[in-house]
């Protein structure tokens, strides 16, 4: 190590302004034969190692600067004192280091715990305090930035600054010494955490634990990310190459060191504020923060341990009936009693063997021999250490692959006995993962609902990002306060699972929607895993009828209305949603469970989501592919609809021409269709210009129409068009509807030498038709999703029916002279 040679420091202080003045103020020397001084200090502006040695060659401009900083003037006082103290080396972090060598800074930070431990006494200088006495209260109003304590106690570095030397003298800002470790060791407890017996005695004056010393940095803050794992090496006794610019990934390469080195299971007993599902391993030691009195649990004592958790938390076998009485009663108790401690004999022995305490580290993941608890879809691992009440902690593992991930929250766990397992942990950090959700909810305002906001957090748009780390769950609150009614929309992922879920208020209180929010939020958390799993599987890809879109549907109380979600996917992991309210098909108690339906994943922009019925022919319209049938028999203009049931369109109206009887102005630019360009794949249609100068394309080898000068009209996708569609779904429930045309100018068909014959005209109707110049050759066929209705529930149904039947009867029974007619007729 270099140090810096104290008489000489301040030989050349005295000298500086004489310019033929110099002399060698660093020398590398043994620190284990070597009495020397080290400081401790906060980072201000600091002298560097190539101005420490190159101050005298300095301009006097540079030389005054220099000299004139905070860390200059802290390096000739920490001289001074060691002087007085009858130290001639001192060691200062700042000019004692050529960092401009990464292998000299690496030697220095995987040798840094090891120089305070060998120096006589290390110097902790308190910037930021004034007074003559050490400060052992909390002090906000000082120390604000600092958790309410002087700067140097939050910075990351100058823990094992405190632990390792063998004395510690704290100086104020005015180089007054205020209190040294030993005496102050109490009131360090409390600031730091750190046990008074480790202050006084070192490291291995208490058996500790890794998450113990981890807890220790919990709150701990450093310039460089890196540099809170850094700092920690010589704590837990581990050396490894440093790399500035790996993030936190140092911090997971660290954890793998001690389990190396280790086998504490503590260190998997992190517990976060915020979950975060995925690697076993934490990400910062701000995951250990709640972890002080999480204590090691030696493999000696593990078997007991684990027989008082066996009886605590009450496991046993899976089968635990009992014949109420008689001498069967007795039999059985006797069985499963024997049968008990024959299992708790099994156990004891596998707790007792040296797997327990065996690691290893693989690109499979961290093999660990574990007693685990078996669940519906997960595991619960019993771990060796244990917390204040002296329990065995445990944490949850489910299954990802080959490995095994940390889970939280889950609630559904068996009271069986345990299992000892060999498992493969995950220890790659996992990326982060976003499940966006399209939200459409434009019809809702039907019924008078609007969207009062979401929780816990805000969005704005129609887009929702759900992150995988943290178990994400967001709401969507919507309300209609004239008829009284609240409904509530969860999206959540959980465990790699999107979900959603629909709830209705069951009892409406004149508080606000957020206490609803609130309410309905707990209730879905605990119960995400429940819903991940009721989520529908999608079925294996291939077919353009396959089904990939589901509906669950919300009866609201006292009311003839639901709430309807449909649910589908449009990417492999990003999802559609829309939310409807409607009249309820059937009475129905709760929920119901998600039911299959179709809707189209890609293609033009629709109002709302569409189905298209399966046509022969196929043309890329603004560039997206949309199946299209030919116009033969009957003419076909956008908006049309009719039935489809049995694969033929047959024309009932036009919801154009529908529009006037609604009272709607068809001049309103917001019903306009949609003019879109028609493109060919260049595979199946060719582009020509006919003898005229007409642009043609025609189907190669088909004798199809050619298209000339082709354009396609597509229904609009605006909010108020999808009302529209809205409105008419009472009347055109089960309704096929045309949404997008492709016209093209009325001339000869172009055949083979350019013969054919005259087309008929559509005629002109209204400003929606072909023009008489323009005829529609293909168009799209599609099924609504707002026109579609579930069946209704038949058992609901005949229910209402036997109770109108009984009420029919106690009217009877019950009615007075004169009032039969009145009265059945009330029942009608």
């Amino acid at each position: 190590m270099k140090l810096l040679d104290v008489e000489a420091v301040l030989d050349r202080d005295v000298n500086i302004q004489k310019a033929d003045f110099d002399c060698v103020v660093l020398k590398e020397l043994d620190d284990k034969g070597t009495r020397y001084a080290i400081l401790s200090h906060r980072w201000g502006t600091e002298v560097g190692y190539e101005e420490m040695t190159g101050l005298m060659k300095m301009e006097g401009r540079n030389k005054s600067e220099v000299t004139q900083r905070d860390g200059y003037q802290k390096i000739i006082k920490s001289c001074e004192q060691a002087a007085r103290d009858g130290y001639k080396w001192l060691w200062i972090d700042t000019c004692c280091i050529d960092k401009r060598s990464s292998s000299e800074l690496s030697e220095a930070i995987n040798s840094m715990y090891q120089w305070y431990r060998n120096a006589q006494v290390c110097y902790a200088y308190l910037h930021d305090v004034d007074e003559s006495t050490f400060p052992t209260h909390r002090n906000n109003g000082k120390f604000g930035r600092s958790n309410g304590w002087p700067e140097w106690f939050v910075r990351g570095w100058t823990l094992q600054e405190l632990i390792a030397p063998k004395e510690v003298v704290f100086f104020n800002k005015n180089w007054l010494p205020i209190g040294n470790k030993r005496r102050l060791a109490p009131t360090l407890q409390d600031i730091t955490g750190v046990p008074f017996q480790v202050l006084r005695d070192g490291l291995a004056a208490k058996r500790l634990s890794v998450a113990q010393i981890m807890s220790w940095a919990a709150h701990r803050e450093t310039t460089r990310i890196e540099d809170q794992t850094y700092s920690l090496l010589g704590l837990f006794g581990v050396n490894m190459p440093m790399l500035y610019g790996e993030g936190r990934k140092a911090f997971r390469r660290l954890q793998l060191e001690i389990i190396r080195e280790s086998n504490d299971h503590s260190i998997f007993a992190w517990n976060p504020r915020v979950p975060r599902p995925g690697s076993v391993l934490a990400v910062s030691p701000s995951d250990f923060q709640d972890c002080k009195d999480i204590e090691k649990v030696e493999l000696d004592e593990f078997a007991d341990k684990l027989m008082e958790h066996i009886e605590k938390s009450k496991l046993e076998d899976s089968d635990n009936s009992v014949p109420k009485c008689g001498i069967l009663r007795t039999i059985t108790i006797r069985k499963k009693r024997r049968t008990h401690e024959h299992k708790l004999a099994e156990l004891r022995e596998a707790a007792r063997s040296r797997q327990l305490g065996t690691f290893s580290v693989s690109n499979a993941g961290i093999q660990v021999w574990l007693p685990v608890i078996p669940c519906r879809d997960h595991f619960r691992a019993i771990l060796a250490c244990s917390d204040i009440f002296g329990h065995l902690v445990t944490i949850d593992l489910g299954s990802s692959g080959s490995s095994f991930d940390r889970i939280f929250g889950t609630t559904d766990i068996l009271k069986t006995y345990p299992e000892f397992q060999t498992l493969y942990l995950t220890h790659l950090e996992a990326s982060e993962a976003f499940r966006e959700f399209a939200l459409d909810d434009r019809t809702v305002s039907y019924y008078g609902f609007t969207r009062c906001g979401t929780f816990p957090r805000e969005f704005s748009g129609n887009t929702i990002s759900l992150s995988s780390l943290t178990n994400d769950l967001i709401l969507i609150i919507y309300a209609n306060d004239n008829v009284g009614s609240r409904f509530a929309v969860g999206l959540g992922y959980y465990f790699g699972q999107s979900w959603v879920h629909v709830t209705s208020d069951e009892h409406v209180q004149r508080n606000g929607w957020k206490d609803f929010a609130r309410r309905v939020y707990n209730r879905m958390w605990n119960a995400r895993a429940e819903h991940a799993r009721s989520m529908p599987k999608y079925p294996e890809e291939g077919g353009y009828e396959r089904r990939d879109n589901f509906i669950k549907h919300a009866h609201f109380p006292r009311s003839i209305l639901a709430a309807r979600v449909v649910w589908g996917r449009w990417e492999t992991y990003n999802f559609k949603l829309m939310i409807d309210v409607e009249q309820c098909p059937g009475c129905c108690a709760g929920p119901w469970k998600w039911t299959a339906t179709s809707n189209d994943r890609h293609g033009l922009d629709m109002p709302g989501l569409m189905k298209t019925a399966f046509h022969s022919h196929r043309l890329k319209v603004d560039g997206w592919w949309i199946w299209l049938d030919q116009c033969s028999g009957q003419r076909i203009t956008l908006g049309d609809y009719g039935d489809y049931s049995d694969g033929n369109f047959r024309r009932d109206g036009n919801i154009y021409e529908d529009m006037g009887t609604l009272g709607i102005a068809t001049t309103d630019s917001a019903y306009y269709p949609v003019v879109s360009s028609v493109s060919d794949s260049g595979y199946t249609l060719h582009r020509l210009t006919s003898q005229n100068g007409l642009e043609v394309i025609r189907y190669g080898g088909h004798k199809h129409p050619p298209l000339y000068q082709p354009k396609g009209l597509s229904l609009p996708a605006n909010e108020r068009f999808v009302l529209l569609l809205k409105a008419l779904s009472t009347r055109l429930e089960g309704k096929h509807l045309v949404t997008t045309v492709i016209q093209s100018l009325d001339v000869q068909r172009v055949g083979a030498g350019n013969e054919g014959k005259q087309t008929e005209r559509a005629p002109e109707t209204s400003k929606y038709h072909p023009e008489p110049d323009i005829l529609t050759s293909l168009y799209t066929l599609a099924s609504p999703q707002v026109w579609r209705r579930e069946p209704t529930c038949t058992h609901s149904k005949e229910q209402i029916r036997i109770i109108r039947e009984h009420f029919y009867i106690l009217l009877q029974m019950h009615q007075r002279p004169g009032t039969k007619g009145l009265q059945k007729s009330a029942v009608q």
